[in-house]
């Protein structure tokens, strides 16, 4: 995105980008969506917003749409177990690599490893709540900034002044009418389809299940698409029991290779948390709704905190304390990270996988006699190319999943 819109098409500078993906990074749900309906409303206001943020997510949408009715209709033929076996470990090096691409840009000092090493422990091993790791993580972050401002590191972009003249428009001082109008509308599509569905179906429904769980996602994760996961993996599969982990990672596996952003993987899970429990409907029509749904809940609030909340930040561009709770977020989401890199990475490499209780703590306890060379040796190998080779992540995708297929029939 910055490729395209900053250098090449220079449709705003670069200062100005680094503002909006700074504010998106704040917000709950998918940044990189909330910020292409950003530049849109900054070039084109409502209009503009609403034109790129519902197409960025258009074309991975139906592509994932496609992929989860051949993965329901046809997982159980060998040949597509066999090609999702490599993709599981070509996934899991993907999300390692994250983790140190983002750890290497975020963790600048002693204090914001401490802020990563925390989270990390408190969610792996305590079970603490998401979001009050996050919030938790901010407002230590507007404190640091008060007091300490050196301890964080994120700078803040200078405000372009030239720029800011151009789009005067868009830091306008937003009135409060336009406030209450714009927050009324894109309340009432978002939370007037969750309450049709908690009437119609009753809260023990999959349908009203996926709109609320997926709703309350919007509201609380923070962190880009990896910190998402690490909490929706784990609710889907051990609360809701949608689906297993490693299905999870054929839902990453397909939202990894197909356009859009990578959070489109939450049709994936709706849709196959439809598929078995569809109820009076036939299980293909119960998972394409429960994919509507779960897309719905997922993307509408974006334009709601966008539209909401972006002339407002306008106005607040440059402020040292939103950088410093920038900055411990970001750090605080390598932890979380780190904890859907070791937790997918028990679930791919070994074949069973307790999960036990010891007073506070949580364990996850893999059986060693059921590790899975293959797989083993399959992530390795990804990892190595990734990290080391720097070849591009579609590749290596491919090029493992032929491997793993050629292994799992072999072994079968």
């Amino acid at each position: 995105m910055h490729r395209l819109i900053v250098e090449e098409k220079r449709w705003i500078s670069d200062a100005r980008f680094m503002h909006a993906l700074n504010y998106c990074m704040l917000l709950p749900g998918p940044e990189a969506m909330q910020l292409a309906t950003y530049i849109g409303w900054l070039l084109h206001r409502t209009p503009g917003g609403l034109v790129a943020g519902t197409l960025f997510v258009l074309p991975g949408f139906l592509a994932i749409l496609a992929l989860s009715v051949l993965y329901a209709g046809f997982i159980d033929m060998p040949v597509v177990q066999a090609l999702f076996f490599g993709i599981k470990a070509a996934v899991l090096a993907v999300v390692a690599q994250a983790m140190i691409r983002i750890g290497k840009r975020a963790l600048k000092n002693a204090v914001l490893i401490a802020f990563a090493a925390t989270s990390f422990v408190a969610i792996f091993f305590f079970a603490v709540p998401f979001p009050a790791i996050i919030i938790g993580a901010a407002l230590l972050g507007l404190a640091g900034g008060h007091f300490r401002p050196d301890w964080f590191s994120a700078g803040s972009p200078a405000v372009d002044e030239a720029e800011a003249r151009d789009h005067h428009s868009a830091a306008e001082r937003p009135g409060r009418g336009r406030t209450l109008r714009v927050a009324a509308t894109w309340l009432a599509l978002w939370l007037i389809p969750l309450g049709a569905l908690m009437v119609l179906f009753g809260p023990d429904h999959v349908f009203s299940q996926i709109g609320l769980f997926f709703s309350k996602l919007a509201v609380v994760t923070f962190g880009g698409a990896y910190a998402v996961l690490a909490y929706m993996a784990q609710a889907a599969v051990e609360n809701y029991g949608w689906l297993a982990p490693g299905e999870m990672l054929d839902g990453l596996g397909m939202a990894e290779t197909t356009p859009g952003p990578l959070i489109q993987v939450v049709q994936f899970v709706a849709f196959m948390g439809a598929f078995r429990d569809p109820g009076m409907l036939s299980p293909m029509t119960a998972a394409v709704i429960g994919s509507l749904i779960a897309t719905w809940m997922t993307f509408v609030p974006c334009f709601l905190w966008i539209f909401l909340g972006a002339p407002h930040v306008e106005r607040l561009r440059g402020k040292a304390k939103l950088n410093a709770a920038l900055s411990a977020i970001t750090a605080t989401v390598v932890g979380v990270i780190a904890n859907l890199a070791v937790w997918f990475g028990l679930h791919v490499l070994f074949d069973k996988v307790e999960r036990t209780m010891l007073g506070p703590l949580t364990l996850h306890v893999p059986d060693p006699s059921t590790l899975d060379p293959a797989s083993a040796l399959l992530t390795l190998a990804a990892l190595v190319a990734l990290i080391r080779l720097r070849i591009g992540m579609l590749p290596v995708i491919g090029v493992c999943a032929l491997l793993g297929a050629a292994w799992h029939l072999l072994a079968s």
